[in-house]
């Protein structure tokens, strides 16, 4: 089978997945045609362009976009003639669901539950079209033993507002109060658009009078190493698809705790949950206050429900099957009919 990637964007959580598909099937991959040209060839562009993508997909059994956004909306109003499946993570719903001809797409694949209820609530009309397939780790990459509670926290994302680093800080320092065992880990690098937010958080460490007791590491190369350095993982966040962090901390010997966004009890069981700071704080006081014996058990829980939901071996095999049988499917209706 002829199958064409689209992926503009990153590639973290679908090597795996493309590996799985070139196995099987004759791959190829577009690479954008947009050229430098001066502005008033702008018309010459549009038409190279277009000719590039017309080219591309006359050659393809099958296109997969891995994001739906920016070339999906591009593909979807070209003349439709092969079969269209995109997987929708999380930022698309809201920046270019609205600008694509979802009747063009066969298939829309979603990390998460609570993505396919918003986005159902948008576009009904696709229900019949919609599944989910979480998001994987490969769990042997990150294995490693549970370790007992020694008093290091850790984050790990990009430092941007809706990951809240802020407001964990803040409940770190009622906690940094109350102890003096407690350690903050913050990896992660300074987002080109959120340098405000990046100076902001090391301000307020200074502010708070806390900056022996808080770590910032960067970006980090080696998560797997990183993770062995703290025994709780905060997810802090508002907003997620379905977050690969989490997965790979509990992978790591980790014990999880996350904010209640909407899609986190997908994740993690609602005891690892916590609304308001005040009930992160009481979450990670009760862990302490647990044997070692039943902080392991809590953790060895945890990898075990990871590696059954979310093992990548698994779920890539599940969307290769899943491109397979939407390929082979009588065509639907083509739009505008």
């Amino acid at each position: 089978m002829r199958i064409g990637v689209v992926n503009e964007e990153t590639w973290g959580f679908f090597n795996e997945i493309f590996a799985e598909l070139s196995v099987h099937h004759q791959v190829s991959i577009f690479h954008s045609g947009l050229r430098k040209l001066p502005i008033f060839e702008s018309r010459i562009n549009n038409i190279l362009t277009r000719r590039d993508w017309l080219n591309f997909v006359s050659g393809q059994d099958l296109i997969f976009c891995e994001w739906a956004s920016e070339s999906l909306v591009y593909l979807t109003h070209l003349p439709k003639t092969t079969k269209i499946v995109t997987r929708l993570h999380r930022y698309e719903l809201y920046n270019w669901v609205e600008k694509v001809n979802w009747a063009a797409v066969d298939k829309i694949i979603f990390v998460s539950e609570a993505k396919r209820k918003e986005f159902a609530q948008l576009y009904p009309a696709t229900v019949d079209r919609q599944i989910v397939i979480p998001v994987g780790i490969d769990f042997d990459k990150f294995l490693q033993k549970p370790r007992e509670f020694q008093g290091n926290i850790g984050i790990l994302c990009h430092l941007t507002p809706r990951k809240r680093i802020y407001e964990l800080i803040l409940a770190f320092s009622v906690l940094a109060r109350q102890t003096q065992d407690y350690h903050l880990h913050i990896a992660g690098g300074k987002h080109p658009r959120f340098g405000d937010y990046y100076q902001a958080l090391y301000q307020l460490v200074r502010r708070l009078g806390i900056s022996s007791r808080v770590t910032f590491y960067g970006n980090v190369d080696n998560p797997k190493e990183w993770y062995s350095g703290i025994e709780i993982f905060v997810s802090n966040s508002y907003s997620e698809g379905l977050q690969v962090a989490p997965m790979e901390a509990v992978a790591g010997g980790c014990y999880c705790l996350a904010h209640h966004w909407d899609g986190a009890d997908e994740l993690l069981p609602i005891d690892n949950l916590f609304l308001t700071e005040h009930e992160l704080i009481e979450r990670v006081d009760q862990f302490s206050k647990m044997s070692g014996t039943e902080q392991v058990k809590r953790i060895t829980d945890l990898q075990s429900n990871i590696q059954e939901q979310f093992n990548i071996h698994k779920l890539k095999k599940q969307i290769r099957q899943l491109i397979e049988d939407v390929a082979v499917a009588p065509d639907r209706n083509r739009w505008g009919q």
